[in-house]
């Protein structure tokens, strides 16, 4: 089924897409954790509207991707994120939110793909996140994840935290229990039905499928019936021979 991703899902894709799904993965995962909506017709439109509008915003021509450029070299993003006591953020930042901050900020329409971000930002941190503004014109945009109601510590600091995290990490992961990549493939399955299966639902079904033996003589085996009696004037076997 097609839906449209309300945040970017890692191997899925990013927010504002629509992609093809099972129906068993949004109703399991997307569709509870809000993740997702159905692509309805009304709601596509809505968003290829919008979309339109912005990419009036894009740069269409090497002359206009330099203008752009230089705007981005002069230009500072700030996220104000709620981390833990080592860095370590209670979400992320993604490619999809600076090009948002970016439109926000300066009106600047910047394809999500074109954002070099790799892995989404788990950290508290200075970053320069290369841009492609248009061929052959790359621009690195200062960003700035600073801990909510507070200020980005020394860069020593900063690495002593990320130091710490990660060994803490390490450590977590070495004590997880093995054998849980299943869960992904159980979001995706369609819960299987016995009927679509081609199976009997229940124990008077299987009985009126199978089918009764028959012994030698005719008759079932635990039936207790035995054969009719030959008709009149047709010798036994016996007696034939």
């Amino acid at each position: 089924m097609d839906v449209i991703l309300l945040t970017d899902v890692e191997k899925v894709g990013l927010r504002g897409e629509v992609v093809n799904v099972s129906r068993g993965y949004m109703r399991n995962y997307l569709g509870p954790r809000r993740l997702a909506e159905p692509a309805t017709a009304a709601k596509v439109a809505e968003l290829e509207k919008r979309e339109s509008e912005r990419a009036k915003h894009e740069a269409r021509s090497f002359e206009q991707a330099q203008e752009i450029a230089e705007t981005l070299r002069k230009t500072v993003l700030r996220f104000d994120v709620n981390a833990g006591p080592q860095g370590t953020l209670f979400g992320s930042v993604t490619a999809t939110d600076i090009a948002d901050e970016l439109w926000r900020t300066r009106k600047i329409r910047v394809d999500r793909r074109k954002i070099a971000l790799g892995d989404s930002i788990k950290r508290i941190g200075r970053y320069e996140i290369p841009i492609d503004v248009f061929q052959d014109v790359r621009i690195e945009v200062k960003t700035l994840v600073v801990p909510e109601g507070g200020e980005l510590p020394p860069e020593e600091e900063l690495q002593a935290m990320e130091d710490a995290a990660r060994a803490e990490e390490e450590a977590a992961k070495a004590a997880e229990p093995e054998g849980e990549e299943w869960l992904e493939e159980l979001l995706e399955e369609e819960p299987e039905t016995a009927e679509a299966a081609g199976e009997p639902e229940g124990p008077e079904q299987a009985e009126a499928v199978a089918a009764p033996e028959v012994d030698a003589e005719g008759g079932t085996p635990d039936s207790g019936e035995v054969p009719a009696p030959a008709a009149d004037g047709e010798p036994e076997d016996s007696e034939r021979n």
